[in-house]
């Protein structure tokens, strides 16, 4: 198995921040994700929000992969969010639902308030490789690097849709008080987000302009 963790920190409160986190799908960092449909939303006695999330995400094989051990390029992984708004924390894991025998992947992210009033962003990654023909450490250290890579476009993801939120000056959801209107929730399903004049991410972007006069 193979281990990676990474923080980072962001200059925007964690009301923001979480709010973008869950926006992040369109954006043209994330060209990869097909699909995003939430399967299940529920809050908690205690007040938190837990959500299940499939996606469907296009990659691509390294050229030293064998032939014929993945037939096809996208696969099916599965997100799971728990919202703490009292305790101001978002923690969410996702896991590989395909190709399990080839190699295991789990990601966590954990969204925290810190003291004077930012967001650190912790993400950690578990590789768990049992495909054997000498190629396990091969195939884990390729999961952690693709991790690595994913991690930094992520970043860049929500920091687009971060300036976005400043911008139109949109308030994320607060407790106690008014509710901000929301755009529709583009992360209920949004179908092979891409980067062109017409696409999902255009139509995100067209939510947060306020109509001409």
């Amino acid at each position: 198995m193979k281990f990676y963790a990474q923080s980072f920190l962001y200059d925007d409160p964690w009301p923001i921040v979480s709010l973008a986190y869950f926006l992040r799908y369109p954006n043209p960092l994330a060209s990869h994700i097909v699909s995003c449909d939430v399967i299940s939303r529920n809050q908690t006695p205690s007040g938190t929000l837990l959500t299940t999330r499939l996606i469907l995400k296009r990659g691509s094989l390294p050229r030293w992969a064998p032939k014929g051990i993945i037939s096809r390029a996208e696969s099916w992984v599965i997100e799971e969010s728990e919202v703490d708004p009292f305790g101001k924390v978002v923690r969410c894991t996702t896991k590989n639902l395909e190709f399990t025998k080839v190699m295991k992947m789990e990601e966590s992210v954990v969204l925290q308030q810190t003291p004077d009033g930012n967001t650190l962003q912790t993400s950690e990654a578990r590789v768990l490789s049992g495909f054997g023909w000498g190629l396990t450490k091969r195939i884990e250290s390729h999961g952690v690097n693709r991790f690595k890579a994913h991690v930094q476009r992520s970043r860049e993801g929500i920091s687009l849709i971060l300036n976005l939120l400043r911008e139109s000056r949109l308030q994320p959801m607060t407790l106690g008080g008014t509710t901000a209107s929301l755009p529709p929730s583009v992360h209920e399903k949004e179908e092979k987000p891409a980067n062109h004049q017409n696409g999902p991410w255009s139509k995100f972007k067209s939510w947060f302009t306020p109509p001409k006069s």
